[in-house]
C-alpha cells in the first residue's frame, strides 16, 4: 500500500505556481515605473473600455483617442468586450501589461491542473506544477501571448474550466463561461457545436444564450458600434493585419501565401476546413464517447485554429494542454516533438514580411506553415487511427458473436 500523500503537497505546489504570477506582476511594476512600452494589446483592451466610458466610437479607421501615443492598433474585439475590460480602466496604462501577464500565468497553472485532474493524474511532488508552469513559458505561443499582453491564455483557461469542470460535473452554470468568452472574442463559439457533438445540448444552449444576451445588451447600450461591428468589422479579417503574413497560421493564411492573395483564397481555405470537418467531428464524437474529454476538446480547439480566417501564432496556446495530455498518456516522444515544434519559434525564423512570403520555395513553405501542417495532419492522422481501432473492435465483436 502506498503512503498517503501529505495534504500540504498540492497546496505547496499551487502556492509555488502562484509565486510565478507574483513575479510576473513584479515585472509589470518594473515596466510601468521604467516606462517600458510592453503589452500593446493589453493597452488596447483598456482603451476600448475607456472609449466606451467616453461615448466615442469603438470601430473607426482612426486611432482611438484613449490610446497612448506608442500604440497604433484598432479595437478588433466585440462590442461586449469593452465593458468586460472595464476593470483594466481602473489601473494605469503602463501597468496593464503586468496585470494581464499575471492573470495569464495563473491561467497556465489552471489549465495544467485541470487537465491533470481530468486525466485522473495525482501529482505526487509539490514542485511539478510550478515547474510545468515555468516550462510552459518556453513555448512560442505562450511567451508571445504574455509579451503582447494578449488574453489567449485567459480565454483558454475559461473554456477548459467550462468544458472539463463545470460541464463534466453537470453544473447548471456549464456553458456560461464559453458564452462570455465568445462575447469577448468570437472564436470560442466553436465550442458550442463541441458541446452539441459531445451530447451536452443544454450546456450548448446556455453558452449560445449567454453570448446572444450579452451582445443584445450592447445593441441597446451602443447600437451604432454594435451595428458597425456586425456589419463591417466582424467580416473584415484584414482589419487585424495582413492575412498572408507568416504569423497567420490558419488555412486562410496558408492559402493566401500560396496564392499571392488571390481573391478566391478564403473560399479555398473554407473548402479545406469543410473537408477536414468530417474527420474532426467524428473524432470528437468518438473520443468523448470513449471517455477522453481532454483529447476531444483539443481536436475542436486545433480545428478552430485552422478554420479561423486569422489565427496568429500566439493563438496556438492550445499546444500547452496537448503536451500535458501526451505526457499523461505516456507518449513522451510525441510530447517532446510538440514541445520542440512550438518552442522552436520556427515561424519567427523563416523570412517574412511585406511580400517575402510570396517568394518561398517548398522548404520555406513547409516551415512557414508548420503549425497549420502539423495540426491538419494530426487531426487527419488520429482520425485514421481511430477508424482502424473501430474496425478492429468490430471484428473482435463479430468473432465473439460467432
Amino acid at each position: 500500500m502506498s503512503t498517503p500523500r501529505p495534504a500540504s503537497e498540492p497546496r505547496a505546489g499551487l502556492l509555488a505556481a502562484g509565486a510565478l504570477a507574483v513575479v510576473m506582476l513584479g515585472f509589470g511594476l518594473a515596466a510601468w515605473l521604467g516606462e517600458w512600452h510592453l503589452g500593446a494589446d493589453s493597452v488596447v483592451y483598456r482603451a476600448g473600455a475607456l472609449t466606451l466610458l467616453k461615448g466615442e466610437p469603438l470601430y473607426t479607421r482612426e486611432v482611438l483617442t484613449t490610446l497612448p501615443s506608442w500604440v497604433m492598433l484598432p479595437f478588433t474585439y466585440t462590442p461586449a468586450a469593452a465593458p468586460l475590460f472595464l476593470p483594466l480602466a481602473l489601473i494605469p496604462a503602463g501597468l496593464t501589461w503586468g496585470v494581464v501577464g499575471a492573470l495569464s500565468v495563473v491561467s497556465i497553472t489552471v489549465v495544467i491542473a485541470v487537465v491533470l485532474r481530468a486525466r485522473a493524474v495525482v501529482v505526487t511532488r509539490w514542485w511539478i506544477l510550478p515547474a510545468a508552469t515555468a516550462a510552459a513559458l518556453l513555448l512560442e505561443p505562450v511567451w508571445k501571448t504574455i509579451f503582447l499582453g494578449q488574453i489567449n491564455l485567459i480565454l483558454m483557461a475559461v473554456v477548459v474550466l467550462d468544458v472539463l469542470v463545470l460541464s463534466a460535473r453537470g453544473s447548471r452554470w456549464a456553458g456560461v463561461l464559453i458564452g462570455l468568452a465568445a462575447a469577448i472574442k468570437l472564436t470560442p463559439l466553436i465550442f458550442v457545436p463541441h458541446l452539441l457533438v459531445t451530447g451536452r445540448w443544454r450546456d450548448a444552449l446556455r453558452a449560445l444564450g449567454t453570448f446572444a444576451l450579452v451582445e443584445a445588451v450592447m445593441f441597446a447600450v451602443i447600437p451604432g458600434d454594435a451595428w458597425r461591428f456586425w456589419t463591417e468589422s466582424a467580416t473584415d479579417p484584414s482589419r487585424v493585419g495582413s492575412v498572408h503574413w507568416i504569423f497567420n497560421q490558419s488555412f486562410n493564411g496558408l492559402v493566401s501565401r500560396a496564392s499571392h492573395l488571390a481573391p478566391w483564397s478564403l473560399a479555398v481555405a473554407v473548402a479545406l476546413a469543410a473537408v477536414l470537418a468530417v474527420p474532426a467531428v467524428w473524432l470528437v464524437f468518438r473520443l468523448s464517447r470513449r471517455g477522453e474529454p481532454v483529447a476531444a476538446l483539443l481536436v475542436t480547439a486545433f480545428y478552430a485554429l485552422l478554420l479561423s480566417p486569422v489565427s496568429w501564432s500566439h493563438h496556438w496556446v492550445w499546444s500547452l494542454p496537448l503536451i500535458v495530455l501526451l505526457v499523461t498518456k505516456g507518449r513522451r516522444w510525441a510530447a517532446a516533438g510538440v514541445a520542440v515544434l512550438f518552442a522552436s519559434a520556427v515561424v519567427m525564423l523563416v523570412p517574412n514580411g511585406g511580400d517575402t512570403e510570396f517568394g518561398w520555395g517548398l522548404g520555406f513553405s513547409v516551415l512557414g506553415n508548420a503549425y497549420v501542417v502539423a495540426a491538419a495532419l494530426g487531426i487527419a492522422g488520429f482520425a485514421v487511427r481511430e477508424l482502424r481501432l473501430t474496425r478492429r473492435s468490430a471484428k473482435v465483436v463479430a468473432g465473439l458473436a460467432q
